[in-house]
């Protein structure tokens, strides 16, 4: 390797050590201002950045290089450590969490880091989040314990289901509309509607079964490489344990004894680290096949509302009845979305109709433009 190249790598890991050496000086800040457990853990932090701090001193010292003086924190971490003083270290968390986050791969295929210290990083940013939360459930928990029927839609069946019928009826109803607009006569609206039926369903269908399957795939990966590192790293993955219930509020010798049990079994110590670090729960990671049959089923639903009149006949008194059970249909789907989601029934109900509605009168609007024109 020339000089040039040996310059560059002691250049690349004098900034390695530079951010080291500064994440280190602001968790030692934060430490400062918090108390009990959460300064240990803090503290602790802050001893893992000193000691890739020392890897990147040791490698400058080993090609030769000059190892720089610790100098200054940087403007942010002043910055960081100055609110966190004067108001509270939460409401600096969230900051470091992102920033965190953003490195937490930077030693991922680096050849010059130690293997240790990729695991540290995307340790510490999981770390952080556990602090953020401060032992309390998070939010998804949260709503899950309060209405147990969240837990029944892990498959994604639920939500492909309820906009696959939204979809279903506001595409079918607007292009039921246009085709009437035009002055189409019966047989062919039906034709159109029904042609919109079946290719609005098999579209949704494979959308969906390919958006699920390329999630569960992500997931199915992400648990791989957690069980990857438990085969290869076993201690590294029971500290990462201990840190995360210590960050949750636990003491120390709980957390320990937590993670020791479950770390005895590697299946439950494998679920409990997706659950606790991806936020996957292993068996429920949805399902292609169900989502892509409700959507489907859902869809055809929804677009088959504002065909049934033109089943039976045809003319102003099919377009009339159309217009009414698709307008009845919206304001129903509008409302069930409204009181899954939470929300006033009423006002989900209206805000459905009037999207609808407009894109109805849109298309038949224009529809009738282009019928007008052709004849």
């Amino acid at each position: 390797m020339n000089r040039d190249d040996d310059r560059g790598r002691v250049k690349r890991w004098r900034d390695l050590l530079d951010s080291e050496r500064d994440a280190a000086a602001l968790y030692s800040r934060i430490a400062a201002a918090e108390t009990g457990e959460r300064r240990a853990i803090f503290e602790e932090l802050a001893t893992v950045e000193r000691r890739h701090a020392a890897h990147w001193e040791e490698k400058i010292r080993g090609a030769g290089g000059t190892v720089p003086p610790e100098g200054r924190p940087s403007v942010r971490t002043r910055l960081l450590s100055a609110a966190a003083t004067r108001l509270s270290p939460g409401a600096v968390l969230p900051l470091i969490e992102r920033a965190e986050r953003a490195d937490a791969g930077r030693y991922d295929s680096d050849p010059d880091a130690d293997p240790a210290m990729a695991a540290d990083e995307h340790g510490h940013a999981r770390t952080i989040a556990k602090l953020i939360e401060g032992g309390r459930p998070s939010p998804q928990q949260q709503i899950a314990r309060r209405e147990p029927w969240h837990r029944g839609d892990r498959s994604g069946s639920l939500r492909a289901g309820v906009f696959g019928v939204s979809d279903g009826l506001v595409s079918n109803t607007a292009l039921v509309m246009g085709v009437a607009g035009s002055g189409a006569s019966h047989t062919v609206i039906l034709l159109a509607g029904t042609a919109g039926l079946l290719s609005g369903s098999f579209s949704m269908a494979a959308g969906e079964y390919v958006s699920m399957a390329s999630q569960r795939e992500m997931y199915q990966r992400e648990i791989a490489l957690e069980a990857q590192e438990l085969e290869e790293k076993p201690e590294e993955e029971h500290d990462e344990l201990v840190l995360l219930y210590r960050a949750k509020g636990l003491p120390r010798s709980d957390a320990m004894r937590m993670a020791d049990r479950i770390m005895a079994d590697r299946q439950v110590a494998l679920d409990t680290l997706a659950r606790e670090e991806l936020g996957l729960d292993p068996g429920q990671l949805g399902s292609p096949v169900s989502a892509a049959i409700s959507s489907l089923l859902t869809f055809a639903a929804g677009a088959l509302v504002v065909l049934l009149p033109y089943f039976a006949g045809g003319g102003t008194a099919a377009l009339v009845a159309a217009i009414v059970l698709a307008a009845a249909a919206l304001v129903a789907v509008g409302s069930g979305i409204g009181v899954l989601n939470g929300r006033s029934a009423v006002r989900s109900g209206l805000r459905q109709l009037l999207l609808g509605g407009a894109a109805a009168l849109i298309t038949f609007g224009i529809g009738h433009l282009i019928g007008a024109s052709v004849s």
